[in-house]
C-alpha cells in the first residue's frame, strides 16, 4: 500500500487522481470521504491537506450544483407536498447559518448524503452550503494528520530507523486524532440532537415537523431524489 502510494506521489499530477476520486465519492451512495482524507495524508503527509480540502470542498459543490440543477422540478414537485420537509425549510431559514453549520458539521449524516440532503433544501444558497462546509476544514485536517503518521509507520525504511521512543509516539499520534476525531464526532451528534429535541418540545407545530424531518433526513433526501 505505501508503495503504491508513493508511486501516486510522484507522478506529475497524481493528486488530482485522488481530487477525481474525491468528487465522484461526494455522490451518494459512496461513504469513503473518510478513508480518502487519510489516504491523501498517507500519499502526501501533511501537504495532503491542501489537495484534500479542495476535493472536498470542490466535491460538495459540484453535487450541490448537480442535483440542483438536475432534479430541480421533482425536488420542488415533492417538498411542496411534504409538510416535515417544508416545516424543516422554514426552520433552515430562520435560524440561518448557525443551523446550516450544526447539520453540516454533524457526523451524521454521512458526507455524500449530508451534500445531497442540503441539495434539496430550497432555502440553502450554494453560497450557504460552501461557507458551512468551510468549517468541515479542521475535521479534514485531523484525518490527514493521521493518515501521515499511518504512513510513517507503513514504511519499513523510516520504521527501521525510529527508535522505539518514535515508534510510541508516532502511535500514540496515530490514536490520539483517531479518538479526537471521534470524540468531537460524539459532541457535535450530541448537539444536534439536542436541537432537534428543541425543535421538538417546541410548542409550535412547524418545529416539531422539522424536528422529525431532521430526523428522517438521510431517508427522505434519497427518497425525493429517487421518486418518479
Amino acid at each position: 500500500m505505501y508503495n503504491v502510494a508513493q508511486d501516486i506521489r510522484h507522478l506529475p499530477y497524481g493528486y488530482t487522481i485522488l481530487i477525481a476520486i474525491m468528487i465522484v465519492a461526494s455522490f451518494p451512495p459512496f461513504i469513503a470521504h473518510t478513508t480518502l482524507l487519510n489516504l491523501f495524508g498517507f500519499t502526501y503527509g501533511l501537504q495532503g491537506f491542501f489537495p484534500a480540502a479542495f476535493g472536498s470542498l470542490a466535491g460538495s459543490a459540484i453535487v450541490f450544483v448537480t442535483l440542483r440543477i438536475m432534479f430541480s422540478k421533482r425536488l420542488r414537485s415533492w417538498t411542496s407536498t411534504n409538510e416535515k420537509w417544508q416545516a424543516l425549510e422554514t426552520v433552515i431559514r430562520s435560524r440561518g447559518m448557525p443551523m446550516i453549520i450544526l447539520i453540516r458539521i454533524s457526523s451524521f449524516p454521512p458526507w455524500a448524503w449530508s451534500n445531497t440532503l442540503f441539495a434539496s433544501i430550497a432555502s440553502v444558497s450554494l453560497f450557504q452550503f460552501f461557507t458551512a462546509s468551510l468549517f468541515l476544514l479542521p475535521k479534514v485536517m485531523v484525518y490527514v494528520f493521521v493518515g501521515s503518521r499511518i504512513a510513517r509507520l507503513s514504511d519499513g525504511e523510516q520504521r527501521n530507523h525510529m527508535d522505539t521512543q518514535t515508534k510510541i509516539v508516532n502511535s500514540l499520534l496515530v490514536v490520539g486524532g483517531i479518538l479526537i476525531s471521534v470524540l468531537a464526532s460524539s459532541l457535535l451528534y450530541h448537539y444536534m440532537q439536542k436541537e432537534i429535541k428543541g425543535l421538538r418540545d417546541s410548542p409550535s407545530e412547524r418545529d416539531e415537523l422539522a424536528a422529525e424531518a431532521a430526523e428522517e433526513a438521510p431517508l427522505l433526501g434519497s427518497e425525493s431524489l429517487s421518486s418518479p
